[in-house]
């Protein structure tokens, strides 16, 4: 991210993990003097994120696709059901899969495979959300959240649209740090999703098995889905046809996918463009296009802010 280039792109470090950098951004969006600055100059915020629903739309697609895939490769017929395991920390890839679901798409269950953060695994089987507890910094650490933006979606689904629950939930959640939906929408989530998750040990495993008996890298957070997978499938019996969505690439946590395969982490001084080089040769795949030749971009962007000062950052960047 930090040679990130073209003249109208900025990056800045945050000293702090992903709930601190949502949150901050949310405090942006909802900033009442920021917003009249910008209107000023005809400008308003968006994101990228799932923070934006708009994310959600091409996600939606993914699941109509890989259903399309199915019917092809023979797994299932037409208007047969399939099973859904998505790696997710945020909620949003997984939302995506229950609104195609809303959509008449033939999904049986679907599966929230979760790491050791493992919120949202415990929120779906309790009905209890808190997230005062520790948090955990893992190898997939895009699934390193405790307050998860789309679960309050989701939530307003369950509760067939009750806005005032929602709310009182989520004010709940951000000043006592939890909250218990009422019996009858835990049971509404239960009939459509169940949740499972992953150790750190458990995923370096999977990892290594998975090359060893298939011949197929994972990354990390795909890892996650697939031992959650395989636990959902030891407990039930459940012979739905699974599909489980890939999220990352294995190139983007090489040195974890190596040590993972070779038993060994490779030497700390082992420069990154090396380590994905070699694990080019073990998988026998090109290293990832986008990460081909970042060790030889020079490094433009080298701002650190703390969680505070993220509101000053962005208006000098936007000159407002």
């Amino acid at each position: 991210m930090a040679t990130t280039d073209g003249n109208n792109t900025n990056v800045v470090a945050v000293k702090g993990n992903f709930d601190n950098c949502q949150t901050g951004v949310k405090e942006i969006f909802g900033n009442a003097d920021m917003a009249k600055r910008l209107a000023l100059q005809n400008k308003e915020f968006s994101s990228a994120n799932s923070i934006n629903w708009g994310r959600l739309l091409p996600q939606i697609i993914y699941y109509f696709w890989a259903y399309g895939q199915m019917l092809k490769q023979d797994a299932l017929k037409a208007g047969e059901a399939m099973n859904v395991v998505v790696p997710t920390g945020n909620f949003g890839n997984i939302l995506a899969g229950y609104y195609a679901k809303a959509m008449g798409l033939p999904i049986k269950t679907m599966i929230c495979a979760s790491n050791s953060n493992k919120v949202l695994t415990d929120v779906l089987q309790t009905g209890t959300y808190d997230r005062r507890r520790d948090f955990v910094k893992t190898t997939s650490p895009s699934m390193d959240i405790l307050v998860s933006s789309n679960f309050e979606r989701f939530l307003f689904a369950m509760s067939n649209g009750d806005g005032n629950m929602v709310a009182r939930c989520f004010n709940d959640l951000n000043t006592k740090g939890i909250f218990t939906v009422p019996e009858e929408v835990k049971a509404n989530w239960q009939k459509v999703m169940v949740g499972g998750y992953a150790e750190e040990a458990e995923v370096k495993k999977t990892i290594g098995d998975t090359f060893k008996n298939n011949g197929y890298a994972l990354d990390p957070h795909t890892a996650v889905a697939v031992k959650v997978c395989e636990d959902y499938m030891h407990e039930n019996t459940d012979d739905t046809p699974v599909v489980i969505v890939s999220t990352a690439s294995p190139y983007k946590f090489g040195r974890a996918v190596l040590e993972a395969i070779e038993g060994t982490a490779p030497a700390a001084e082992m420069a990154e463009a090396q380590v994905l080089a070699h694990l080019s040769e073990v998988i026998k795949t090109p290293v990832h296009y986008a990460l081909a030749e970042v060790e030889n971009k020079p490094i433009l962007h080298k701002t650190v802010v703390d969680v505070s000062e993220m509101p000053a950052i962005v208006a000098k960047i936007l000159e407002i």
